[in-house]
């Protein structure tokens, strides 16, 4: 059976989970224009107990498109959150049923992969990256992953920094501008890689890693929707600020 609307497939970030993109799934979900698709990363579950490691991301991942595609769906668009938009890159480069690519603040670049300690140390000597959570919240986050999750996670990075040289669908990128676990420099040279020539680079002003929460989540909703939905083929490159 074909399905006559497009699935959205989420994929969240490390130390994440399905409620950082809650709002956005629930605002694509409400239009009734699209069937809306999350799922927890292995190892981000504390009930249950499974590795955290790079191939077990992939196959996940992986396990859950070819779920898409074989319930009917051939236009299904992925959207990416930090880890998510490196591992939805790869989906993209594998599978022609992704026809368009949502990516933010991918972590093709990471702070912590430049600190010795990894991401608690480098979060204790940069404090202002907690400014979108509670300390309580964060560190709950971090005490979550097992040992192993960092050292996997930045394999992950060295093993599929080169996909975004393969993909030439239309791409929208969004970038917190105060950003400092995923540089801002990283995300403009991971954008000016893809060779298609329909994407868009959004610079979100004043905003850090967290984009879907915060005072500029339905206009960040909005944009996601309107790049999804366009019937309209994008015919350049386009970079704007919000």
């Amino acid at each position: 059976m074909i399905k006559l609307k497009k699935a959205i497939l989420i994929i969240h970030g490390l130390a994440g989970g399905t409620y950082d993109e809650e709002i956005l799934a629930n605002y694509l979900q409400l239009n009734n224009k699209f069937d809306v698709y999350s799922f927890t990363l292995p190892g981000h579950d504390v009930k249950i107990r499974q590795k955290a490691t790079c191939e077990a991301w992939i196959k996940e991942s992986e396990k859950q498109l070819e779920f898409l595609i074989n319930n009917g769906y051939k236009n299904i668009y992925v959207i990416g959150h930090s880890m998510g938009g490196v591992i939805a890159c790869h989906l993209a480069s594998k599978y022609k049923e992704v026809k368009r690519l949502v990516l933010a603040a991918p972590a093709f670049s990471h702070i912590a992969s430049a600190e010795e300690g990894g991401l608690l140390n480098a979060t204790l000597k940069c404090p202002n990256l907690i400014k979108s959570y509670s300390s309580n919240e964060f560190f709950t986050r971090i005490r979550k992953l097992p040992i192993t999750a960092l050292p996997e996670f930045m394999k992950l990075i060295k093993k599929y920094q080169d996909t975004p040289d393969d993909i030439n669908i239309p791409v929208l990128l969004l970038q917190g501008d105060m950003d400092q676990l995923v540089p801002f420099s990283s995300s403009e040279k991971v954008f000016d890689k893809f060779p298609s020539k329909k994407k868009v680079f959004v610079r979100v002003k004043g905003y850090y890693h967290d984009l879907f929460k915060g005072k500029k989540v339905q206009l960040l909703c909005r944009e996601v929707e309107k790049f999804l939905e366009s019937w309209k083929v994008l015919i350049k490159v386009e970079r704007k600020e919000i």
